[in-house]
């Protein structure tokens, strides 16, 4: 759920390997396939099967001869299938921002790092339902020749990973070396492990948990409203109109407010004004944190689609892995031969350490070979993309299956 792009620009530009790094996997092209069609049309947890349908994705490193060395990298709300590396085609595809920053799981993958490209082939695509490449909301219906808006079906988690499978079998791969991801991007691997149990070798499940909790969904109810109540909402058809910038813009300041932690608001802002003096005596930006939330939700509304933070967020608010075993999670982990690590981060109240407890407490009920660590951090849900050193350590052990350090 949370926001690697707005994440990787509070860094230090230099701590990026740039493209000629040896640690860098370089210049990256998106690749787009056709992976529904009439023909063979995607079957969807609503009851309608969809077509077409493109997805858009991107490799690392190269495939070895058995096939048996890929790793998917599932992304989080606003992510998108450009994980490592930078843009070769950032202009060509609409998004300048790709220019200013490499993937948004750079630190993780590339020559060397936790995700080794040297050893393994890592793809990474888009999702159901976003916009970035792969079909949305304001992709074209081609039975009214006009973007889909509202239109589009209702996808859930279990849709998303179905697709992927397609991809995977597309690219000659029969069985994962492992499924990896952070945030909603956890719960994507939690479901690959779960619903093709024979094709996952090992997942990788961080800063998630089974489900959202109750907050996380009224949080997410409140962004849904901020957008559907903007008056140039218009039921979802404002394409090529006035956009509801001001509703999603909301939308993702609410959204960051769960992605920190109390410490890290007070170390990045405190209560400081924006003027370093004192109170303006006005109604308007006057502390620092507000003006932080207001750019960010500014600086999103320039690259997200606010049909597409409609659909993912309600992917979200579906998704129980205790529905595999019909509301029993220890039943529904009994189906899981996967190894899998579970990682979450002391200070995330998103996702928090309790809820990837009961998930480890199920699967080691349920006799699966699962490994729990909560790492000590103040980064809140963002930790997943910020405490990078900790994380590789972890990751790297387990993809050797060595002993966790």
């Amino acid at each position: 759920m949370s926001d690697p792009l707005n994440v990787l620009v509070k860094k230090a530009p230099d701590q990026h390997d740039p493209p000629d790094s040896p640690r860098s996997v370089g210049w990256t092209v998106p690749h787009r396939v056709r992976l529904a069609d009439e023909k063979n049309p995607l079957p969807l947890d609503c009851g309608r099967t969809f077509a077409p349908v493109d997805v858009e994705y991107e490799v690392y490193g190269e495939l070895n001869p058995a096939r048996d060395n890929a790793i998917l990298i599932l992304h989080a709300l606003s992510g998108d299938a450009h994980a490592a590396g930078w843009s070769a085609r950032a202009d060509e595809l609409g998004r300048p921002w790709l220019k200013k920053r490499p993937g948004w799981w750079d630190g993780m993958i590339g020559p060397g790092k936790a995700f080794d490209t040297t050893k393994y082939c890592v793809i990474c695509s888009n999702l159901l339902g976003s916009c970035y490449g792969t079909t949305g909301p304001a992709s074209t219906d081609p039975e009214t020749g006009r973007p889909y808006g509202l239109r589009f079906p209702v996808v859930t988690v279990g849709d998303w990973v179905r697709l992927q499978e397609r991809l995977v079998s597309y690219l000659g791969i029969t069985r994962l070396r492992a499924v990896a991801g952070g945030s909603l991007g956890g719960q994507q691997a939690l479901e690959w492990a779960l619903a093709y149990p024979e094709r996952v070798e090992s997942a990788l499940i961080i800063a998630s948990a089974a489900r959202l909790s109750d907050q996380g969904l009224a949080f997410n109810a409140v962004a849904r409203h901020a957008i559907t109540t903007d008056p140039n909402f218009q039921d979802g058809d404002y394409y090529g109109k006035a956009t509801p910038d001001r509703g999603l813009a909301a939308a993702r300041m609410l959204g960051h407010i769960t992605y920190l932690s109390e410490v890290s608001m007070r170390w990045k802002f405190g209560r400081r004004f924006c003027n370093g003096e004192g109170p303006g005596f006005h109604l308007g930006v006057d502390f620092e944190v507000e003006s932080y939330l207001r750019h960010q939700g500014e600086a999103f509304v320039e690259r997200f689609d606010a049909n597409s933070y409609l659909y993912i967020t309600r992917a979200m608010d579906y998704y129980d892995a205790a529905n595999w075993g019909e509301g029993d999670l220890d039943r529904a982990c009994s189906r899981i031969q996967s190894r899998l690590l579970l990682v979450s981060f002391s200070s995330d109240w998103l996702y928090p350490p309790e809820q990837m407890k009961e998930l480890a407490l199920a699967l080691t009920r349920s006799r699966k070979r699962v490994s729990y660590v909560n790492i000590p951090s103040t980064y809140g849900h963002d930790a997943f993309l910020l405490e990078v050193e900790k994380l590789s350590c972890l990751v790297r052990s387990f993809l050797e299956g060595g002993r966790l350090a």
